[in-house]
């Protein structure tokens, strides 16, 4: 299946929310997550929302071995996950820098619970429930944020802590000389 272009920060599609897949195991879904699986792998992402390859669908795909996004995260397991559902598992937040297939280049410093469990299905219908912490929880949550129409920049709390990539993490000397 051939990898699909991404949308960007700014299309009208990635604000809406999707709807419900009502019919599992049928070809159209299996080349909707065929399509998102190698999307994701040749953007070197750990997750994939529907909504942000055009598809209106509650359906996203994450997980990786090894990612040079996040170097230093453990891995996650490839999940399809579809209609999902979360809920938190007590107040506790945790704030981390995130970034997004759809906001490239950037990163942003977002709160998420640290907790949750997550149910869906898969693509043949089949009920899954896992219980997470830490970046598998955050991962989740930001890819369902996509299926309600939320990109992670609307979650920062402090902009100071939201730019480029290249920006936020080089060192700028220029600065310490203007001083």
């Amino acid at each position: 299946m051939p990898a699909r272009p991404i949308l960007r920060i700014g299309h009208p599609l990635l604000l809406q929310r999707a709807q419900s897949v009502a019919e599992f195991n049928t070809p159209q879904l299996d080349a909707l997550v065929a399509d998102m699986l190698e999307t994701m792998e040749q953007a070197e992402g750990a997750g994939l929302a529907a909504s942000q390859i055009g598809v209106l669908q509650r359906v996203v795909v994450f997980g990786f071995e090894d990612n040079p996004r996040y170097p230093d995260r453990e891995p996650v397991a490839l999940t399809v996950l579809v209609n999902p559902e979360i809920q938190p598992l007590g107040e506790e937040m945790e704030s981390d820098w995130e970034g997004c297939l759809s906001v490239p280049g950037m990163r942003g410093w977002v709160p998420r619970h640290r907790r949750i469990v997550y149910r869906g299905f898969d693509p043949q219908g089949n009920p899954i429930q896992r219980e997470v912490e830490g970046f598998h929880a955050r991962l989740v949550q930001h890819e369902c944020d996509h299926l309600d129409g939320i990109l992670y920049p609307q979650r920062i709390e402090d902009m100071s802590k939201f730019g480029f990539e290249d920006e936020l993490f080089e060192e700028h000397p220029e600065i310490e000389d203007a001083c």
